[in-house]
């Protein structure tokens, strides 16, 4: 994960809207032949002369709502917020090559504040070959807003949608799931602990993977690869962000099917096991409904099996059915229990 570093404290006031943009985005390089012309225009210029359909993607990320900043430094939010929108494209069976990133910031953040943030963003579009050719910037009275859209390309005949599954496809989850959640109720412990004890120094040693895939997630840019290696075309495919019951639930409302989805094969990390223990959570619950995992969920026809089939990381979890025969966990005692979606819902009300 990224480090810390002191900075001094500079107001956003005194480089004004534009010189605020000018500053944050004076190291960014074009990466792709595709942009003609990125940021210091009014609008970006991008030039797809290819046969290739482009996907776009937009995710709104709000303080309070979807992140901390108690326990999320900066950095590592810009990085994160990337993902969210990369792993949408690749969700199509796309390659992402830009993004534009707008945010509303409160006169509590500093100019370095935003630098942290903005070596996040440069970070994930240098890793992920991705070019920032615009945005926004304008102030708040409620804190952190980031949005952030990107924009790819696939070839028509390989983009993979949530309606295109079919009956007797298998169902396949790339990594492994329940880790972010994990990191997630990890965090907001220590946090607790620190607000009783201000000066108690946290022991995240043992939980370095969850907090990592909660705090810094990867697109799986590299599964989209790895499926064109193998010459698989998926069937149909999502992003797992509201856990997977929710995105297991939205192909087979989507494509009118039922799903068969095994509990003895949903991937788990050793270190998921071990933390499910020890705050007395169940496994399977966490994977099914954790969410933030950034995996990719897919389905593919059954000729392909033999394809993926030794694959470390690629797990096939279940197969599709008929719509009338409903969508069902299967558990290891072999009973069969009605899939609910009990992922996060961002528009939830609190209790």
């Amino acid at each position: 994960m990224f480090e810390n570093k002191d900075t001094t404290r500079t107001a956003i006031s005194t480089l004004g809207e534009f010189g605020l943009i000018d500053h944050l985005t004076k190291h960014f390089k074009i990466e792709q032949k595709t942009t003609v012309l990125g940021i210091g225009d009014d609008a970006a210029i991008l030039d797809f002369n290819t046969k290739k359909q482009v996907v776009v993607t937009t995710d709104l990320l709000v303080e309070g709502v979807h992140f901390d900043l108690s326990y999320m430094p900066l950095k590592h939010l810009g990085y994160k917020a990337v993902m969210v929108n990369l792993s949408d494209v690749y969700a199509m069976n796309a390659s992402a090559s830009q993004i534009t990133i707008s945010i509303a910031v409160s006169n509590r953040f500093p100019v370095e504040a935003l630098e942290e943030l903005y070596a996040g963003i440069q970070a994930a579009a240098s890793t992920y070959k991705v070019d920032v050719i615009g945005g926004d910037t304008t102030s708040s009275n409620a804190g952190l807003v980031i949005s952030i859209t990107a924009i790819g390309q696939v070839d028509a005949d390989k983009v993979t949608r949530r309606d295109t599954a079919k009956e007797g496809d298998l169902l396949v989850v790339s990594g492994d799931l329940g880790a972010a959640y994990l990191g997630l109720q990890v965090l907001e412990r220590e946090r607790q602990v620190f607000k009783v004890n201000p000066n108690a120094q946290p022991d995240l040693e043992q939980y370095t993977y969850l907090v990592e895939r909660q705090l810094k997630p990867e697109a799986r840019k590299d599964v989209i690869a790895l499926l064109e290696e193998l010459e698989v075309v998926p069937t149909s495919m999502i992003d797992i962000s509201d856990g997977l019951s929710s995105e297991v639930l939205h192909i087979c409302k989507q494509s009118k099917i039922g799903c068969n989805l095994y509990e003895d094969k949903i991937p788990l990390d050793p270190q998921v096991i071990n933390t499910c223990e020890e705050f007395n959570m169940d496994s399977t619950t966490i994977a099914l409904s954790g969410g933030e995992d950034y995996e990719l969920l897919f389905t593919i026809k059954q000729e392909d099996f033999l394809k993926v089939k030794a694959n470390p990381h690629l797990s096939v979890i279940g197969h599709m059915t008929k719509e009338s025969e409903g969508v069902h966990l299967i558990t290891r005692a072999n009973t069969k229990i009605p899939l609910i979606a009990r992922g996060w819902n961002a528009l939830e009300e609190d209790d």
